[in-house]
């Protein structure tokens, strides 16, 4: 069997070239502007960085499990510009006092950084017929991520269930977040409608689930020169002003209306278009009825751009299964936003060495690679790209008569 190339040895670890992925000196520089209190030279907010990263790529599972295992590697530790490792009273400290907003911030100055280095990154090819758009589309959705109701009263969800909520804003082109909100899950999703959208610009559209609904927010989307993408409500007061003819097969109506209840007329008097169309969802066919304030886009054009709205879906699963947002490192508030910052940073930057390394395999298994090679000497990019399934042909299912067990005959 030919034997792989091993990647070069390096005097770097594995987590150290990730962690110097972020900018140097950028940490020092947010933390000064935020405010965050730098006197504590024993654990300062690059180690505090450092710490919350290495939580989200070793998966741990408590304070503990990131101060022992930093305590181990104190001299590998050293090496990420002098990086130390907490005590656990510090760490928690930190996750409790320090502000969040530091983690924000960092976020989006990273995701600035990289592309501006790195123009082709982040580029994807969305689904059906929006790869067509030239104009930016941007989705907006929440996922809600579950937390320990009797230690965090400022999450209370339910009688018995506390849930932060993550509001996020994806450029569908490059699957990259534009905005993000970090919050209670008890808040509905329209109250946060109007920061989602803040940014966008005339001509961009807009694609969201029928809970971001608020027709006054909707009407100030219009006269900005906004289009935007949504379902119907159940029950929505309409006034059909135009039938149109059927375009498609899986198209029922395609209508010009009007909104005639009481508030929802006053909030928004322009003319919509209502399209009522199937939709296959998990397998099975549901009828759907979409609203838009674009009148000339064609129906099977609408219902395509909404579903492209699944894509956020796929952004939140990967997400949620490939960094540590199931078990959080403290129950305050200001804590568990640390950590919600902090995976959308590793994640940002794990997409950026799959992008870099040409990575041919999925996501989660880049996941699982690095963390088992966190304090390997080994230079990053061709470490990744030396992955891979063994050499010579895959081994066949065995035959029939291989698996017969005796007694178990029919």
């Amino acid at each position: 069997m030919k034997q792989k190339h091993q990647p070069n040895r390096s005097h770097a670890t594995v987590l150290r070239q990730i962690c110097e992925l972020i900018p140097t000196h950028l940490v020092a520089k947010l933390a000064r502007e935020t405010g965050v209190d730098e006197k504590a030279r024993t654990f300062s907010p690059w180690s505090h960085v450092v710490a919350l990263m290495h939580g989200q790529l070793s998966h741990a599972v408590g304070l503990n499990d990131v101060c022992d295992a930093l305590q181990l590697q104190t001299t590998a530790l050293r090496g990420i510009r002098g990086a130390t490792a907490p005590s656990k009273n510090a760490f928690s400290h930190a996750n409790r006092e320090r502000d969040c907003e530091l983690g924000r911030r960092l976020f989006w100055a990273v995701l600035e950084e990289v592309q501006r280095e790195h123009p082709g990154f982040g580029r994807h090819r969305p689904r059906k017929l929006a790869w067509r758009f030239k104009r930016a589309l941007h989705v907006i959705d929440s996922t809600t991520i579950q937390l320990v109701a009797n230690c965090m009263d400022w999450a209370k969800h339910r009688r018995r269930k506390a849930a932060a909520k993550c509001h996020v804003r994806l450029e569908l082109h490059g699957l990259l977040p534009r905005f993000a909100i970090v919050g209670s899950a008890l808040e509905h999703d329209n109250t946060r409608a109007r920061e989602l959208c803040a940014g966008l610009r005339e001509g961009e559209v807009a694609i969201f689930d029928k809970a971001y609904l608020d027709f006054d927010h909707l009407h100030d989307l219009t006269q900005r020169g906004v289009w935007w993408v949504t379902r119907a409500k159940e029950y929505l007061a309409l006034e059909v002003q135009e039938h149109r003819k059927v375009s498609g097969p899986r198209i029922v109506a395609d209508e010009v209306v009007r909104l005639v209840g009481p508030r929802a007329g006053k909030d928004y008097p322009l003319p919509l278009r209502r399209v009522t169309a199937w939709v296959e969802v998990d397998g099975a066919d549901r009828q759907m009825v979409f609203l838009t304030n674009h009148l000339h886009w064609s129906a099977a054009t609408i219902v395509d751009l909404y579903g492209c709205r699944w894509d956020i879906e796929t952004f939140f699963k990967e997400l949620k299964q490939t960094v540590q947002l199931v078990d959080f490192l403290g129950h305050s508030e200001n804590a568990v936003k640390w950590q919600v910052w902090t995976a959308l940073l590793v994640h940002l930057l794990l997409r950026l060495l799959a992008w870099r390394s040409a990575w041919p395999h999925s996501f989660s298994r880049l996941v699982t690679y690095l963390r088992a090679a966190l304090w390997l000497r080994r230079a990053l990019v061709p470490l990744l790209q030396a992955c891979g399934t063994a050499a010579g042909k895959r081994s066949s299912c065995g035959a029939a008569l291989q698996a017969y067990l005796p007694g178990f005959a029919t």
